[in-house]
C-alpha cells in the first residue's frame, strides 16, 4: 500500500513538471524563433525639384546647304591651272582654275585692230564729208555726191559698233577663263585634272562648292503638333528656337530658329547661323522645337521613372525610410530629366536607382558619394540591352 502511495506522487509530480513545461517553455521557444526585421536597402535617391522648365518638340531632320553650286566651264578650253585645295573653304570670286586665255586674247586684239581700222575710216569720211558739203553750198558738188558721203559715215559708224560690241563679247569670253567660286563656301573633291580640256558639256564641272554658314535644318513633326506651334506662333512673334542636336542626343551641335512650315505636310525649316560648322550637308540630327516653358515644373531624374501594368510610377520615399509606389504623369523627358504633370511634390524625395530591389513598403537607406556613383554604374552594366 505504501509502495504504490510513492508511484502515484511520483507520476503526480511528473505531470506538474510537463504542465509547466508546455506553459512556460513552449511559448518562449515561439518568441525566440520570431524572424529579425530584414535589413534596409541600398537605393540612390533624388529630390524632386520645382523651376522652370522649356517644353521641345523633337523630330528628326536632314541638314540641308543653303546653296550648292556646281562650277561649270561656260568655255571650252584647257585648263592651266588649280587654285584651291579640296575641302578648302573659300569666298565669292576666289579664283578656282584657270583656263588657257590666249585664244580669246587674239579675237580681243584681232577685234580691236578692226576697230581702229574703221575708227580711222570714219574721220576721213567725215572730213570728205565736210568738205563736199562745202562744195555742195556752193554748187560745186551734186547732191548726189554728198548723199554717198553721208551713206559712207553712217556705214562705218555701225562698223566701229559692231567691232565694240565683238570686243565686249570677246573680253566676257576672256572672264570665263577664271573660273571663280559663285558662293562664299567649302569647295569638294576635284573633278578634273591640269591639262585636261574643259566645256559646258562636261558632266561634273569642275567642282562643287557648298555654302556652309548659314544653313539649313529639314525635320518633321506629328501634324498633331501643328495647332501647337501655330498658337505659339501667333502668341510670341518672333521665330520660335530650334536646337539641333547629335543623333544620341549628347552634343548640342548649334541654335537656330524656326523658319518654315510647309504648306503639305508637317514638314519644318529652321536656319542655323552655323559659324563653327558642326553642322554639315546631309547630316541626320535630332532637331528640338522650343514651343513653351512652363514655370515651377517639377522634375526628376528620368531614371527616376518606371513603368509598371498600369503606366509610369516613381519610388517615393517616405519620412520613415520606407518606399511607397506612386503613379505619375509624364509630360516629356528631355536631357536625363522627367517634367511630372502630376503624382508628385516639390522637394519629395524619389528612389532613382536600385528600384529593381524595391516592393511598396520596403526600407530603405540612401547611398551618397561614391557609393551612389557606384551603384548607377552597376545599375548601367545589370541593365537587360534594349
Amino acid at each position: 500500500m505504501k509502495k504504490k502511495t510513492i508511484i502515484s506522487a511520483l507520476a503526480a509530480a511528473i505531470a506538474a513538471a510537463s504542465l509547466l513545461y508546455f506553459t512556460y517553455a513552449h511559448p518562449l521557444d515561439k518568441a525566440s524563433a520570431t524572424p529579425a526585421p530584414a535589413p534596409a536597402v541600398p537605393i540612390v535617391a533624388g529630390v524632386v525639384t520645382q523651376h522652370e522648365v522649356p517644353i521641345y518638340l523633337s523630330g528628326v531632320g536632314t541638314v540641308i546647304a543653303y546653296n550648292t553650286d556646281v562650277v561649270r566651264a561656260q568655255i571650252q578650253g584647257q585648263i592651266m591651272s588649280i587654285n584651291f585645295t579640296e575641302g578648302q573653304t573659300v569666298h565669292a570670286g576666289d579664283l578656282l582654275a584657270q583656263i588657257d586665255p590666249r585664244p580669246y586674247q587674239a579675237l580681243i586684239d584681232q577685234y580691236t585692230g578692226n576697230l581702229e581700222r574703221d575708227q580711222a575710216q570714219l574721220i576721213n569720211s567725215q572730213a570728205n564729208l565736210t568738205r563736199y558739203t562745202t562744195l555742195g553750198d556752193k554748187g560745186w558738188a551734186t547732191p548726189q555726191l554728198i548723199e554717198t558721203q553721208k551713206a559712207q559715215v553712217g556705214q562705218l559708224q555701225a562698223a566701229i559698233k559692231a567691232d565694240q560690241a565683238l570686243i565686249d563679247a570677246s573680253k566676257v569670253q576672256l572672264s570665263f577663263t577664271r573660273l571663280t567660286s559663285p558662293i562664299d563656301g567649302v569647295v569638294g573633291i576635284r573633278q578634273i585634272d591640269i591639262g585636261n580640256i574643259i566645256s559646258p558639256s562636261t558632266a561634273n564641272g569642275l567642282v562643287v562648292v557648298t555654302q556652309m554658314d548659314p544653313i539649313s535644318l529639314i525635320f518633321t513633326l506629328p501634324e498633331t503638333n501643328l495647332p501647337q506651334i501655330q498658337q505659339q506662333q501667333q502668341k510670341n512673334n518672333t521665330p520660335l528656337p530650334v536646337l539641333a542636336y547629335s543623333q544620341d542626343d549628347t552634343i548640342l551641335l548649334d541654335q537656330g530658329v524656326l523658319g518654315l512650315v510647309n504648306n503639305e505636310i508637317l514638314q519644318l525649316k529652321a536656319n542655323f547661323a552655323n559659324k563653327s560648322h558642326r553642322l554639315w550637308p546631309g547630316q541626320l540630327v535630332n532637331a528640338k522645337l522650343l514651343v513653351d516653358t512652363r514655370h515651377d515644373g517639377l522634375t526628376v531624374a528620368a531614371s527616376a521613372v518606371q513603368q509598371g501594368p498600369n503606366g509610369a510610377y516613381v519610388y517615393v520615399i517616405d519620412p520613415n525610410n520606407t518606399v511607397e509606389n506612386r503613379p505619375v504623369k509624364v509630360e516629356q523627358i528631355s536631357g536625363g530629366q522627367a517634367l511630372i504633370h502630376s503624382g508628385l511634390k516639390a522637394n519629395e524625395q524619389v528612389v532613382v536607382d536600385g528600384q529593381y530591389k524595391l516592393q511598396p513598403g520596403t526600407r530603405v537607406t540612401a547611398l551618397h558619394g561614391n557609393a551612389a556613383q557606384e551603384a548607377i554604374a552597376q545599375s548601367a552594366q545589370q541593365a537587360p540591352i534594349p
